[in-house]
C-alpha cells in the first residue's frame, strides 16, 4: 500500500500511510473519539508512526470526517460504530492492533467484547460505565451547552466556540490558532450513542487482549483517576503523560505518546511499568 494513501472502502473514510509488507507488526487501526474524525490523528501522528515501519489506518465512523452517513448521524447508535470499526479490522490484511481514543476507546472496548483483538490501546479513553460522570462535571461547568444538546438533539453545542474547544480537549500550552484550526473541524455527534454511552449500551470489560491504557494529566474530560479505572478494570496500569490534555495526538508532546504506542506493540504488546504523573 502506497503511503499517504486516502481510500475509500465502502462507505467509510479511510486514511493509510506507510508499507510493512516486509514487518512482522500487525498493522494498526485508528480510531477518533467524538465531534472528530480520522483527519485527527493526520497531522503529523500517523507519519510518525508509519516511519517505524507500521503500516497505518485511520478511519473515520460512519457520519463523520469524509465517511458517509451524516444524514442519519443522529440516529446512529453505539453498536453501528462498533460495526464500523469491525468492517474495516476485517479488511485489512491481518488482524490489526486498534487504537480508541476518548469515545473511540469506549468502542474499542465494545469490540472487544464481541472478539479478542491482538492488541488495544485506550487513549484518553471514556471508562466502561460511559460518559455519565463526565456529563455531571459538564452540567456544572458548562449548563448552557448542556441545556442546548438536549433541546435540540444536536451535540454541537457543547463545542460551538473555540473557547469550549480548548476547555475540553486542549491544555494552555497549545496556540490559539492551532485551537480555532479544530474547532472548525468538529462535527455533530449522534445523539442515540450518547445516550447508550450515559445508560443505555455500557461495557463489561472483556479479558483475552493485551490492553495499554494511556492518559493525560490535564484532561478535564477523562481525568486520571477514571483512567486509573479503566487500567484496573483491565488489570493493568495506566500510564500518564504529564502537562497534556485530552487531544493526546493533537497536543504538544504527541510524539511521546505515538512513540510509546509502537514501542508497546513491537514488545508484543506486553505488560509495561506505567509512568505516573
Amino acid at each position: 500500500m502506497s503511503a499517504a494513501a486516502r481510500m475509500q472502502r465502502s462507505r467509510l473514510e479511510i486514511i493509510s500511510r506507510g508499507n510493512a509488507a516486509d514487518s512482522a507488526s500487525p498493522p494498526l487501526l485508528f480510531v477518533h473519539g467524538g465531534w472528530h474524525g480520522a483527519w485527527c490523528w493526520d497531522q503529523g501522528f500517523l507519519e510518525r508512526v508509519a516511519g517505524q515501519d507500521f503500516e497505518v489506518h485511520a478511519m473515520s465512523l460512519r457520519g463523520h470526517g469524509e465517511s458517509a452517513g451524516r444524514e442519519h448521524l443522529r440516529r446512529t447508535r453505539v453498536r453501528d460504530f462498533v460495526d464500523d470499526i469491525e468492517e474495516v479490522a476485517d479488511s485489512l490484511p491481518s488482524p490489526p492492533v486498534v487504537i480508541g481514543h476518548s469515545m473511540g476507546g469506549f468502542l474499542t472496548q465494545k469490540l472487544m467484547e464481541r472478539r479478542r483483538l491482538r492488541g488495544a490501546v485506550l487513549l484518553a479513553s471514556m471508562p466502561p460505565d460511559g460518559v455519565g460522570e463526565f456529563l455531571g462535571r459538564l452540567l456544572r461547568t458548562d449548563p448552557v451547552g448542556v441545556l442546548q444538546a438536549n433541546l435540540t438533539l444536536r451535540l454541537t453545542s457543547v463545542i460551538s466556540t473555540p473557547d469550549r474547544v480548548r476547555r475540553l480537549f486542549f491544555s494552555a500550552r497549545t496556540p490559539d490558532e492551532e485551537v480555532e484550526l479544530i474547532a472548525s473541524r468538529l462535527g455533530d455527534e449522534a445523539f442515540l450513542a450518547y445516550l447508550d454511552m450515559v445508560f443505555a449500551d455500557l461495557c463489561e470489560p472483556a479479558t483475552g487482549t493485551p490492553v495499554l491504557v494511556l492518559g493525560a494529566e490535564r484532561d478535564a474530560i477523562f481525568p486520571v483517576e477514571t483512567t486509573r479505572r479503566i487500567a484496573a478494570a483491565y488489570a493493568t496500569k495506566a500510564m500518564i503523560f504529564p502537562d497534556m490534555a485530552h487531544d493526546m495526538m493533537l497536543e504538544p508532546g504527541w510524539e511521546s505518546v505515538a512513540d510509546t504506542i509502537v514501542d508497546w506493540v513491537r514488545a508484543g504488546c506486553r505488560q509495561r511499568s506505567a509512568r505516573v504523573a
